[in-house]
């Protein structure tokens, strides 16, 4: 087969694909979000937040195995996308791991892989949870086997971070390597808009 073929071949794929999400889960209307790259949210809000999405969660340290509902429907909630193959995402884990334990008591705290998991897929679902232990994993993990989160929230790279209110609203979400403390201000937004709970 010719280099060019195999090029073609790849756009192709991912051109279908592109087109494969947004025939199941349509083109994300601007309502759908309170903000996106990086910035609070604004004034205008969407009069409904979406519905919560169940999650599949996995039997891991910090996890149990079942289902969530995410965003959490009573406490803010931050959410983690992210790709065991993803060296960045890698780095981030111990700023996670940091802002869990600063304000993991006070929201839903959420990882979130939308890899293909499971015997014969990309990863395994033991190689997944190795994967966590190795990295210092210990909060919910979760998996995004739709990638109705990644769509909802923005993830167009990795690592994704987003906080999203007691209500359901998005109120931050941004790419790329964040520090704990970037990532608990931006989840302590949702306190400050609530008084402080």
């Amino acid at each position: 087969m010719h280099r060019r073929d195999v090029l073609a071949g790849l756009g192709s794929a991912g051109v279908l694909a592109g087109a494969g999400a947004v025939a199941v889960y349509g083109v994300p209307s601007p309502d759908e979000f309170s903000s996106s790259g990086g910035e609070e949210a604004g004034t205008s809000e969407p009069s409904e937040p979406p519905e919560p999405i169940e999650l599949e969660t996995v039997d891991a340290p910090g996890s149990e195995a079942g289902t969530a509902l995410v965003p959490s429907p009573s406490e803010p909630t931050f959410i983690d996308l992210f790709g065991t193959w993803c060296a960045p995402c890698i780095e981030q884990m111990p700023a996670l791991a940091e802002a869990h334990a600063q304000v993991g008591d006070r929201v839903q705290f959420v990882s979130a892989t939308n890899e293909a998991v499971g015997e014969g897929r990309s990863i395994t679902e033991d190689e997944l949870v190795a994967w966590w232990d190795e990295h210092d994993g210990n909060w919910t993990l979760g998996l995004d086997r739709n990638a109705e989160l990644t769509v909802r929230y923005g993830g167009n790279g990795y690592p994704t971070a987003a906080v999203v209110d007691a209500s359901g609203r998005l109120q931050w979400s941004d790419n790329g390597i964040k520090s704990a403390d970037e990532l608990v201000s931006k989840i302590e937004l949702v306190f400050e808009d609530d008084g402080g709970q």
